[in-house]
């Protein structure tokens, strides 16, 4: 795969600054178009006023610094932590206060009723808290038996 080059910077404000076709436009936004599924594919770099200025396929096959720059912007616009164990819930029945661990650390969280955990796919699920803020388990298969015993018995 060859590398597609991308000419990104940051200014003083901490803004992304992409030269592109002889324009140079300032507060670039990274936007992944599958941010669950496909977090590295898909992703487009938009203006302020909202348009696509570049379109990347593929994150890995951006040069550095560039991907770097990118994954960044991307963390600290979405915030969706990613749960590698739950240790512990208050009560079977709803609601309840959710401990676990994120890539992000340990956390708790209030879930109002079943209906907040929802299937994205065979293995990955979405638990939305009581606050709206999601909770993402990228896969099922990979957590500890102890974490998948709770989580049986909410979905």
């Amino acid at each position: 795969m060859s590398q597609q080059h991308i000419d990104l910077r940051k200014n003083s404000f901490g803004q992304l600054v992409l030269t592109h076709d002889g324009q140079v436009l300032e507060g670039v936004l990274p936007v992944r178009a599958f941010p669950i599924q496909s977090p590295e594919e898909g992703i487009a770099l938009m203006d302020t006023d909202g348009h696509e200025a570049v379109w990347i396929n593929d994150l890995k096959g951006v040069a550095q610094p560039a991907q770097d720059l990118i994954r960044e912007a991307l963390e600290g616009r979405e915030f969706m932590p990613e749960i590698e164990a739950i240790t512990g819930v208050t009560s079977f029945s709803m609601p309840s206060t959710w401990t676990v661990r994120t890539h992000r650390g340990t956390t708790q969280f209030v879930l109002k009723g079943e209906e907040d955990i929802r299937r994205l796919s065979a293995t990955a699920l979405l638990i939305t808290d009581s606050h709206g803020i999601q909770f993402l388990i990228r896969d099922t298969g990979k957590l500890s038996r102890e974490s998948k015993k709770i989580l049986d018995r909410f979905k």
